[in-house]
Parts: structure tokens; sequence; C-alpha cells
């Protein structure tokens, strides 16, 4: 009897608590509206942007995004080409070949441009004339290698004639000597070929007086050509009617 007792007490008590809390909880709402609401009406000044303000921030600090650089033809070919070594000589990594092929190709840059440069100045000297020929010839500047190989293409008058006018003898009677294989080229008293000697020309001369007359001529060209002494003027004018008079004599012949 105690315990049914006891047991109505508890849910009399838990019905009047829960009651009280809803009553409780009805009290606490609070139903807000659109007239509660406030309204920010403070005036707001809007500051514009200066002009070209974008320059102010174009350092590498400003850049977040990073793209990678299309890799143009030139940058596949140095990557193939460094692949290529890098199997060729074992090189640790990529970037090993890569830093070899940049020094080669570098390399191989500047030996271009000095070949550039040497054929540049070579043209020039020999578009005035001007060689260094070797031995003894007082180091004149002439244009050797080409004046024999096109002999029979050069006016050997009009450089003679230069060459008298600059005082240049020794050059003057090299000249005459080459105009008189030209003459006797021409005469077929000889076959011209720039590998020849003098004693090959002077074999195949058959007249015996043309044949002295070349000796005598050839041995004034030596010593005076490359000659160690100071050539005076009366040796070089007998060397020069010498050879005037044999072209001439060839000629008329």
């Amino acid at each position: 009897m105690n315990k049914i007792l006891i047991i109505i007490l508890f849910f009399f008590c838990s019905n009047v608590g829960a009651k009280d809390s809803l009553a409780v909880a009805k009290k606490e709402k609070i139903v807000f509206t659109e007239k509660d609401i406030v309204v920010d009406s403070a005036f707001v000044a809007l500051k514009p942007f200066a002009k070209n303000f974008k320059t102010k921030y174009t350092d590498k600090e400003f850049i977040y995004e990073f793209k990678t650089p299309e890799k143009n033809a030139w940058d596949r070919f140095k990557e193939w080409l460094a692949n290529f070594f890098k199997n060729i000589f074992s090189f640790t990594d990529s970037k090993s070949a890569a830093n070899f092929v940049n020094i080669l190709l570098r390399t191989i840059a500047i030996l271009i441009v000095v070949a550039v440069i040497y054929m540049i100045v070579k043209a020039i000297m020999n578009k005035e004339g001007q060689w260094i020929f070797g031995k003894n010839s007082d180091r004149k500047i002439i244009n050797y290698d080409e004046i024999e190989k096109n002999l029979h293409l050069v006016d050997f008058e009009k450089l003679i004639q230069k060459s008298l006018e600059s005082g240049e003898n020794r050059l003057t009677i090299r000249y005459y000597y080459l105009w008189l294989l030209k003459k006797m080229s021409e005469k077929q008293l000889i076959e011209w070929d720039v590998e020849k000697t003098n004693s090959d020309y002077l074999y195949e001369i058959k007249d015996e007086a043309q044949k002295e007359d070349f000796a005598y001529l050839s041995y004034l060209y030596n010593n005076i050509w490359y000659g160690e002494f100071e050539l005076d003027e009366a040796t070089f004018t007998k060397a020069k009617n010498a050879f005037e008079k044999s072209i001439k004599k060839i000629n008329n012949g």
C-alpha cells in the first residue's frame, strides 16, 4: 500500500514540474518584428582608387600565382640534347646534363663568333689587296694567294703602276715575275701550275735562249724578293728593265 502511494506521488510531482517548465519557456520566448530592426543611417563617404594604382603592386612580392612558362622549340631542343648526353655520359641527374649542354652551346657560339670575325677581317683585307706575305719582303701586305690562283685574270700593268707610285720596289719585281709567267703560259712556253717551282718551269722551256733568259730573271727575282739586303735604286732599275725586255720579247714572239 505504501509503495503504491509513493509511485502516485512521484508521477504527480513529475507532472507539476513539467508544466512549470513549459510555462517558463513560453514566458521567456521573445518575438521580434521588422519594426525592431535598427537601420544605420550614418553617411559613408566613398573613397575612389588612385589612377594607375596597380603599378605599385607589380613586384614579384605581389604575385601570388606562378605559371610555368611554356617551352618553345629551343627549350625542347636543349632538353632533348640534355637527355641525349645524359644517356651517353651517364650524368647523375638531369640538372647536370642541362648544365653541360648550356656550357657546350655557349662554347660553340663563341667559336662561331670568332670564325665570323676572322672571315670578315680576311674579306676586308682581301678586298683592299692586303695580305701578309712572309720572309723578308719588308713585310709587304699583298694579296699573294689570290693573284697566283687567278694569274690569267690579273692586270699586272695596273698593279705595277700602283706599287711604283707607293715606292714598293720589291713588290714591283714580284709583280714583274708573275707577269712573266703569265706571258710564258699564254705563249705555251710553260704549263702554269701554282705548285711548280722555277726549276720546273726552266725544265719545260725548249728554246735555249729563252731558258737562259728565264734562269737569269729567276735569279734576280729570288735575290730581290727573298734577299736580306737593302734594294738600291740601281739594282731595282736593272732588274725592272730586264723583266720588261723579256716580256716584250715574248709578246712579239
